[in-house]
């Protein structure tokens, strides 16, 4: 078999909010098609005009070549070996961030077509079952101008996801910080207020993560806010120091009474082994597309487990992405919960239109998948109408 066609499909949620911090309103869709009929989907989570010109841009030397040239004629049965390909072949531009993230989209594409060849789903050929079934989490990110209000929407939230058969959601607790979401400015103490409130709605029984969006420029600061959540029974504190700020996280994960929890912006296994050695974080959060794929996510699952580390992934996106997290999550002994926004419930368009798919919550967990590759299906209707909003944005420079 061998690939013989790449369509990038540009998407836009049509009533996107630009001073939101949510990149699920747009989306880079990769198809990958072969010339036996079988064509793979896959999507990372990046600037979609950027990831598409990643993949697009032709190379014109041995250490600069293009995504999209190098994988025509690729054989997509062997993902790992494609993957080593393009990543030598784009080392000059690539080697992480944007490049390794469009990658991502194409690894995807690849062990779906791989599924789907075979007959079975994806996960089938990363690996063993680790589970009988998987855990999510909701992640619950309130849109509030007002502290009191910010407050009461996150009990709502949190009992309207048990109510959902949830039994841990992440609270997206963005108050103070550079990607503060609610038109909020409030001090670090009054987050602890949010969470006391949550817990007691909550129960002792349900799973609370709290994710403060790289909230704070240091360690002791953070260990001072995060000492203060110590009696509320927290999973984990998620992006407390910026990405690059390797000494701070090792400093706060060795002393903090919150386990730490960091990863999702990061590409490939060398940037998480300096994120779980220097860093020292004792959650591991890969985002399947932006690190390089299902094919680079198991080898950082793999380096979690030999450090002991949990693996908890970043998945906010569309069904593509959690269709491929649960394809790396049926395979991985040490990931307890990973990222689901039920698409009747989830705030981007995208999110609830754009893919049918066959994870539906029952009694707090979901079901293996089953479906040939990663089991999801494109809605056409719905890909053609948030292409057309892609395009209307679009600067006349890049149509």
């Amino acid at each position: 078999m061998r690939i013989t066609e790449i369509e990038c499909h540009v998407l836009l949620d049509p009533s996107y909010e630009q001073d939101a911090t949510s990149s699920a309103q747009d989306d880079i869709v990769v198809e990958v098609h072969t010339d036996e009929g079988i064509t793979g989907i896959g999507e990372t989570d990046l600037n979609a005009w950027i990831a598409r010109a990643c993949i697009e841009a032709p190379g014109t030397h041995t250490m600069d070549l293009g995504l999209g040239d190098l994988l025509i004629g690729s054989d997509p049965l062997d993902p790992p070996a494609v993957w080593e390909r393009l990543y030598v072949g784009t080392a000059m531009t690539g080697r992480r961030g944007a490049l390794i993230h469009a990658l991502g989209a194409l690894d995807i594409a690849l062990w779906d077509i791989a599924g789907k060849a075979a007959g079975v789903p994806s996960w089938k050929l990363l690996g063993d079952a680790a589970h009988d079934q998987l855990t999510p989490y909701a992640s619950l990110l309130p849109h509030s101008r007002s502290f009191d209000d910010f407050r009461q929407s996150f009990v709502d939230q949190v009992i309207g996801a048990q109510e959902l058969g949830f039994t841990a959601a992440k609270l997206e607790l963005l108050i103070t910080g550079p990607y503060a979401s609610t038109g909020l400015d409030e001090s670090d103490e009054r987050m602890v207020e949010i969470i006391a409130a949550v817990r007691d709605a909550a129960g002792p029984g349900f799973t609370i993560m709290v994710d403060v969006g790289y909230a704070w420029d240091n360690a002791d600061r953070a260990l001072e806010v995060l000492e203060s959540w110590a009696g509320y029974d927290v999973f984990f504190c998620e992006t407390p120091l910026w990405a690059d700020d390797l000494a701070g996280y090792g400093s706060l994960a060795d002393r903090s009474p919150i386990p730490i929890a960091a990863g999702e912006w990061l590409s490939t296994r060398f940037e998480f082994l300096d994120l779980l050695d220097r860093g020292g974080v004792q959650v591991a959060q890969p985002d399947v597309g932006r690190v390089g794929g299902l094919t680079e996510a198991r080898r950082v699952c793999a380096i979690a487990g030999e450090r002991g580390r949990l693996v908890v992934p970043h998945g906010w996106k569309t069904g593509i992405t959690i269709a491929a997290t649960a394809q790396l999550a049926a395979v991985t002994p040490q990931m307890p919960f990973f990222e689901f926004v039920p698409q009747d419930v989830a705030e981007s368009a995208l999110r609830r239109e754009l893919v049918v798919d066959e994870l539906a919550l029952k009694d707090g967990h979901l079901s293996l998948p089953e479906r040939p590759g990663i089991g999801v299906k494109l809605d056409r209707d719905a890909l053609q109408r948030f292409s057309e909003a892609a395009r209307r944005r679009t600067p006349a420079a890049l149509v």
